[in-house]
């Protein structure tokens, strides 16, 4: 049997925390379409000076269709 080759699909775990409320809306033709953005932050120890730093990056996602009903 052929192992199941999925060369097109990626999968994603994104973990932060929600920046501002999910907003909703739908297209034309009445597909839902969901966009929020989360912030992920990490932290890290500065080789030079030995100080704890925190590093914060910003992700706009936008979701469609049954995933944007879920995520609103």
């Amino acid at each position: 049997m052929n192992p199941l080759r999925l060369g097109h699909l990626n999968n994603v775990l994104l973990i932060g925390r929600l920046v501002a409320d999910p907003e909703l809306r739908y297209t034309q033709k009445g597909a839902p379409v969901c966009d929020f953005r989360i912030a992920c932050s990490r932290r890290y120890k500065n080789r030079e000076t030995g100080e704890w730093q925190e590093d914060t990056l910003f992700i706009n996602i936008v979701a469609w269709r049954r995933q944007a009903e879920l995520a609103n």
